[in-house]
């Protein structure tokens, strides 16, 4: 889902020049063990190698197995397939008694975007499944950080409890959300996390909430030229419904966003498709938007179906919140990017990225925009809205931060076949090492300061209300394991 689109769009603001920033409390020595720990050999051949299993949503055996491993050789006591997902896992070291701290790792690939390391299009040959997210960087730089603040923890002696959270299926699968609602972070005290971009920024922003299900239709096949009065056809539902919601889009609020895909049309033009099957996402940057215009969407198919003498079904797949900013937390994550610097490419990365660049020519930002940090911000207009993540149901409920590093060439849109190619090579491997230094000291400096963690509570108590009560947008559920298939369900 990256839909975590929200860190794109920085690459055109003004930049400030990387390293101004003076470093954290950490001392100088602490901040030296941090960094000395998190091991950029790791981030790569991790990182390559799940890029390379790119696994799609619930299907991660591979990929959750080899991040469980590092954590497992590294001294976390790990479990796998909690909150009834096979491919999660919850990793935890504890140094006594002291602040619990999460950080997220996510490995799902997205459908159909395979791409070659190289800066045209060119699939892979016999697969169809791609990191054109860059989740394969993302678990890889959370784990390599946490397993470098574990190693201060000890050297140090500093206590608290540090957990890793293996969360999949965060394109489209919700697979977080099933650990909030679940209780799996009910006594977390703050959140870190990350994502794959194509700037360098620790701004904090809202998100947009969604939810999305699919909705099938049974019909009655028949000869469609023989005897088509015998038809009832599941695909004219599907047609109906879609141009009915395609007219709801004038009577909705501001920034809803409506996007839909028929997964199951029939298979023969001369056989009426007694079944067919599309999929729809509801967004908005409020949730309470969110689960209104997906009841009118629902009211959609139910009379698509009347009018056409078939039955609908409608599966809940998944839903997720707005992303609560903090700003408290945010300060904290971007004065650690800052002393840090941005991302030095060598002349042939350059060369690649400026041939990838010729693929979108009004593509925006610079490539030398990676070299710099952007200026930082807490973003809560609806306008700063852009993508999703279930990221932003932890947010609600333990204070939260993120940050965003160049991956990705500038400029190229996400879910994209540039990405793909760009999270399997250099350019990939440098962003994720630049965001797992940044973790580590966050973490670190997390762990070493109550007193940031009780004044990030306060600001979440407050941005979210004092009336807020948490209620997943997926209801009940189980996790919809199978949510990439589109078999016929009866």
């Amino acid at each position: 889902m990256i839909d975590r689109a929200f860190f794109a769009g920085f690459a055109g603001a003004a930049l400030l020049v990387a390293g101004e920033a003076q470093a954290g409390p950490l001392a100088a020595d602490a901040r030296e063990q941090v960094l000395a720990g998190v091991d950029a050999k790791k981030v790569e051949t991790v990182g390559k190698a799940i890029w390379s299993f790119a696994e799609t949503g619930y299907q991660e055996q591979k990929s959750a197995a080899l991040l469980a491993k590092e954590l497992k050789d590294a001294g976390f006591q790990v479990t796998m397939g909690v909150v009834g997902e096979p491919t999660a896992f919850l990793a935890s070291y504890r140094n006594g008694a002291g602040p619990v701290i999460g950080i997220t790792a996510e490995y799902d690939a997205l459908p159909g975007l395979a791409q070659q390391t190289v800066p045209t299009k060119t699939p892979i040959a016999g697969q169809a499944h791609g990191h054109g997210c860059g989740h394969n960087l993302l678990g890889a730089a959370s784990v390599a950080a946490a397993i470098a603040v574990k190693k201060w923890m000890i050297a140090s002696k500093t206590p608290g409890e540090l957990r890793v959270y293996g969360t999949p299926a965060e394109e489209g699968g919700s697979g977080k959300v099933y650990m909030v609602r679940d209780g799996l972070f009910k006594d977390v005290d703050a959140a870190v996390h990350w994502h794959p971009a194509g700037a360098n920024s620790a701004a904090q922003s809202i998100s947009m909430a969604n939810t999305n299900g699919k909705f099938r239709f049974y019909g009655r096949s028949s000869h469609a030229s023989g005897n088509p009065e015998a038809g009832r056809s599941a695909l004219d539902a599907v047609e109906i419904m879609n141009v009915a919601t395609n007219y709801l889009r004038e009577h909705v609020p501001d920034r809803t966003r409506i996007h839909y895909v028929i997964t199951s049309g029939g298979g023969a033009p001369n056989v009426v498709p007694d079944y067919a099957e599309v999929y729809y996402y509801v967004r908005s940057p409020d949730p309470q938007v969110v689960r209104s215009v997906m009841a009118r969407v629902t009211k959609a198919g139910e009379g698509a179906a009347i009018a056409t003498e078939t039955r609908m079904e409608f599966e809940q797949i998944g839903g997720v919140y707005s992303m609560l900013p903090n700003d408290t937390l945010g300060q904290v994550m971007d004065k650690n990017l800052r002393s840090l610097g941005g991302i030095a490419w060598t002349a042939e990365e350059k060369a690649f990225a400026a041939k990838m660049r010729e693929s979108v020519p009004d593509a925006r930002g610079t490539i030398e925009s990676v070299a710099q940090v952007q200026p930082y911000a807490v973003r809560t207009d609806p306008d700063a809205a852009g993508g999703s993540t279930d990221m932003s149901d932890i947010s609600w409920v333990v204070p939260t931060v993120g940050l965003g590093t160049a991956t990705f060439v500038p400029g190229m849109p996400g879910h994209s076949w540039q990405n793909t190619a760009a999270a399997g090579m250099s350019i990939g491997t440098k962003g994720a090492v630049l965001a797992s230094r940044t973790l580590a000291l966050t973490l670190a400096e997390m762990i070493a300061s109550p007193d940031v963690i009780a004044t990030a509570k306060a600001e979440m108590e407050k941005r979210r209300g004092p009336d807020f009560r948490y209620v997943a947008l997926i209801g009940n559920r189980a996790p919809a394991l199978d949510y990439r298939n589109n078999s016929r369900v009866e």
